[in-house]
């Protein structure tokens, strides 16, 4: 393989340390970034709005939290973690107008830079680290002395360090304990918004739906259903992450496996491939953001329909009733659980 992954021995870490960091929002990514930051040694203020609920939250963690125009003034190094549909409107007004000279802006995704809804000054250089996984697994993993793998891309490099800082930045969030490996804002962004909606979210949660709809409607009970179609999907997919496809195959039955090569192909067929293609051209022509960053100015309409469906689904009702008789899965339930898990 030549691609090369890079660990923390070989990344300055005190670099980071050097500089002045804030970080803007406290959402997922958020508060796993500035409390890993802080636990490293590095000198970290959160930047929110004064009326945000997560302003008293971050003080009471023992992070600096400031207003977002101090925060940014006083910052060597700011981190943009917003969701992408808000993050163009809070630079514009908040952050752009009180850039130090020649200061670095950091990202975790590429979104807002690849497709243009964010244009820095022309002193700004430009960079990303983007963690592959949630916020609180990235301060899990952290809590725990490992880490979580990272990307690291440079847009712009106007100071002639910005790859060495954003390899500290990784170092210090614990991305150098798994691996660090370089990429470009333009990789990152297709890539991660074809994983999320052809295979991790969307393609997965239609193939769990369709499947236990078809169970329902033969007639087997919604419980087995769920069993099937749903609650064993995390045991596989464990062992895929452990060995890939080939560990998977050789830890389930000879009669899983076989169903597995001679009846896979006839649900995701050639026919979804070619479906596949298509929302990758979308992506990549810009087609997609273009109608989300559309539907998110009008308050995202759809997404929220959607969502109230998904909600009602017989699918969801029975797990929970099922999740709630595990006590060992530590089950959530989107009502009362928040982001914030840093315990």
């Amino acid at each position: 393989m030549s691609t090369k992954i890079i660990y923390d021995d070989s990344i300055d870490v005190e670099l980071i340390k050097s500089k002045k960091v804030s970080v803007i929002g406290f959402g997922s990514q958020g508060h796993a970034h500035s409390l890993n930051l802080h636990d490293s040694g590095v000198d970290i203020t959160v930047g929110l709005r004064k009326e945000s609920n997560s302003f008293e939250r971050a003080k009471k963690m023992g992070l600096k939290v400031d207003t977002l125009e101090n925060a940014t003034k006083q910052a060597d190094v700011v981190m943009l973690l917003l969701p992408d549909q808000l993050m163009a409107d809070v630079y514009e007004k908040d952050i752009a107008p009180h850039m130090k000279d020649n200061a670095t802006l950091f990202f975790a995704h590429g979104f807002n830079i690849h497709f243009g809804e964010i244009i820095p000054r022309e002193d700004i250089s430009i960079a990303m680290i983007a963690p592959k996984g949630p916020g609180h697994l990235l301060r899990r993993t952290y809590e725990e002395g490992s880490g979580m793998p990272c990307l690291v891309a440079v847009e712009k490099d106007l100071n002639g360090n910005t790859k060495d800082l954003a390899l500290s930045y990784a170092s210090a969030i614990g991305g150098g304990r798994a691996g660090v490996l370089n990429t470009t804002f333009k990789e990152e962004t297709e890539t991660d918004l074809f994983g999320e909606q052809v295979v991790l979210c969307g393609g997965l949660t239609e193939l769990i739906r369709n499947g236990f709809e078809t169970l329902v409607e033969a007639g087997y009970q919604p419980e087995s259903a769920y069993f099937e179609t749903l609650h064993e999907v995390k045991l596989i997919v464990d062992l895929m992450y452990e060995g890939g496809f080939e560990w998977m195959r050789h830890s389930i039955s000879d009669t899983a496996e076989y169903g597995d090569f001679s009846r896979g192909s006839r649900i995701i067929t050639n026919e979804t491939k070619k479906e596949m293609k298509k929302v990758l051209e979308e992506i990549q022509s810009g087609a997609f953001a273009k109608e989300w960053m559309s539907q998110a100015r009008e308050g995202s309409p759809y997404l929220k329909q959607e969502r109230e469906k998904a909600s009602k689904h017989q699918l969801e009702n029975i797990g929970k009733e099922l999740r709630d008789m595990m006590p060992f899965l530590n089950a959530k339930d989107i009502k009362k659980d928040i982001w914030v898990q840093t315990n």
